[in-house]
């Protein structure tokens, strides 16, 4: 978030200038989860080499960072990193390319960059990418920045509740 106020405060814009908090906007970003939980459970169980690679990498390197966390400290992990990177990545970096680009080169632009912050390996690069997008267009169809929020924020919670279920012993 930190990240996000400086470079929104070099760019002159506000990372939290299309936040409202809204009934509406909790509800389409809480449906917004649904595609992302799908891409997970593909992912899940599809026997590509690559995903599978992602997921054994996920599990030894990722889960371990978890272990034996709550319920209610994986919520708070979810919820800073959804509110974090979606004010840098969508409140800040595409808001200002959108100011300069068309607003497509604006989301690809920026799902490009959040696929790059999140390279574990060219497999988990592409499919955050791919998010990035999908949050990116969730963002400009309803204008206002709770809805990827809330999507991000959800499915950081339930893959890390998964991860951490499955292969780390939470509890």
């Amino acid at each position: 978030m930190l990240v996000a106020l400086a470079l929104g405060a070099w760019v002159d814009t506000a990372p939290f200038a299309t936040l409202r908090w809204t009934w509406r906007g909790l509800a389409w970003g809480t449906a917004a989860t649904a595609p992302l939980l799908w891409g997970l459970w593909w992912c899940l169980r599809t026997g590509f080499p690559p995903v599978v690679r992602l997921v054994r990498l996920a599990e030894e390197r990722i889960a371990p960072m978890f272990a034996g966390s709550t319920m209610l400290e994986l919520a708070a992990i979810a919820a800073l990193a959804g509110l974090g990177e979606e004010a840098l990545f969508r409140g800040v970096i595409q808001t200002a390319l959108a100011g300069h680009l068309p607003v497509g080169a604006a989301i690809a632009m920026a799902a490009a960059l959040f696929g790059l912050a999140h390279w574990l390996t060219p497999t988990y690069a592409v499919l955050a990418a791919l998010v990035g997008a999908y949050l990116g267009w969730a963002f400009v169809a309803s204008g206002n920045l709770l809805v990827p929020l809330v999507a991000h924020a959800l499915y950081d919670l339930v893959a890390l509740a998964i991860l951490v279920r499955r292969y780390g012993g939470g509890r």
